[in-house]
């Protein structure tokens, strides 16, 4: 499926967005490993997209297809990485890492489906907070 597509570094296939968005609207399905509070607000915009957070990958690897390519991707490519040599490990073998995860997607202006009730804003981590819609 990856076949002249992305680059390897070791062995694994990075896709640049452009290609994943291709990619992921035929026949291939998004993996986000983004844990449950970081999904909220900006989510990929693609045909089919399932949601296995990375610290869950151990306990839910066994309900992932196996029959159709995977783009693993979190917020920058960093614990997709480590997501796909876990699963490499399992057996997967049709699998490539979003490069630049989603905030490369973004940049390249890629379709993302985002609630702005679910942003944070804070002038530094301790203060983040939940950023609501105004109502007139």
């Amino acid at each position: 499926m990856f076949k002249n597509k992305g680059f390897k570094i070791g062995n694994i296939t990075h896709l640049t967005p452009k290609e994943a968005y291709e990619l992921c609207n035929q026949e291939s399905i998004m993996v986000d490993v983004r844990e449950d509070f970081m999904v909220g607000c900006k989510i990929f915009d693609v045909k089919q997209t399932l949601y296995c957070p990375a610290s869950k990958i151990n306990e839910l690897y066994k309900n992932l297809p196996t029959d159709v390519a995977l783009v693993i991707a979190d917020a920058t490519g960093i614990h997709s990485k480590e997501v796909i040599n876990f699963l490499t490990e399992k057996g997967f073998k049709n699998i490539a890492n979003l490069a630049g995860g989603l905030v490369e997607w973004e940049r390249d202006n890629l379709p993302l489906q985002v609630d702005i009730s679910e942003m944070l804003t804070g002038s530094c981590m301790c203060q983040l907070k939940q950023r609501h819609k105004k109502i007139n």
